[in-house]
Parts: C-alpha cells; structure tokens; sequence
C-alpha cells in the first residue's frame, strides 16, 4: 500500500514539472528586448528580414497591396506554421486574384536564420519593437 502511494505521489510530482516545464516554455519569448533595444538575434532578424523579405511583405513585416501584413498574421499564427509557410512557400487563390509566396528553402540567409527573423517578426507584432532599425544592446549577454 505504502509502495503505490509512493509511485502514485511520483506520478502527480512529474505531472506537475511537466506543466510548469511547459508553462515556462510557452511564456518564453523568442526575442530579447528592453527599452526598445534587442539582442543580436532580433537584430540580425531584422537584417535578414530586411534583404529577404521586405519586398512582398513590407518595411517592419506591415504587409504591401499583394503580400499580407506579418505582424497581425503572428498574432495567431504559431512559430511551426510560420516556419513552413517560409520554408515551403504558399499559394492563396482568392475571388479576384492568386498570390504566390516562393520556398526559401534553399535560401541560406532565411534558412540558417529563420529563427531569428520569427523572433524579429514576432517581438514586432507583440508591440514590444518598433518600426525602423532596432538598436542593439551595448553588452551583448543573455
């Protein structure tokens, strides 16, 4: 009786780690910015967002009369759909006309960095970075 109390008491503790792991995963942010100043990985999102993406998509991920505006489209869209959205570009047909996204797979400046041109795109659209160049931390350090 003892024994299975024990194993039961374990089981509910690593329930419990599981939800708090994954709290603290979900309520982790994939940029860093304070006082409107970003780390090196938001900024170099922004760089390649820049070269890569700014010409469908717009100055700071506003969106253009043909490609949509990524800072609304983060507010519900998840970092796995965004990502295979880039890496394997997207066809929307609609009444009046049909967009087409190209693949950036093959892309290196998108692909080796996706991740940070996400945290670029969704540190704009949770307001936490405004439009323009970001300016970076003086000390580097996470």
């Amino acid at each position: 009786m003892m024994l299975r109390l024990f194993g039961g008491g374990l089981a509910l503790a690593a329930l419990v780690l599981s939800a708090t792991l994954s709290n603290a995963t979900a309520d982790q942010k994939p940029y860093v910015v304070k006082d409107g100043k970003t780390d090196q990985n938001t900024y170099n999102g922004w760089r390649r967002y820049s070269e890569s993406c700014l010409r469908c998509h717009g100055p700071d991920g506003s969106g253009s009369s043909y490609a949509p505006d990524l800072t609304n489209s983060l507010k519900t869209m998840s970092e796995d759909t965004f990502k295979a959205t880039v890496m394997g570009g997207r066809v929307n047909v609609g009444q009046a006309n049909q967009n087409v996204m190209p693949m950036f797979a093959n892309v290196e400046d998108v692909a080796m960095y996706i991740d940070d041109i996400y945290g670029y795109l969704k540190a704009r659209s949770d307001g936490a970075l405004d439009r323009g160049r970001p300016e970076r931390f003086k000390d580097e350090k996470k």
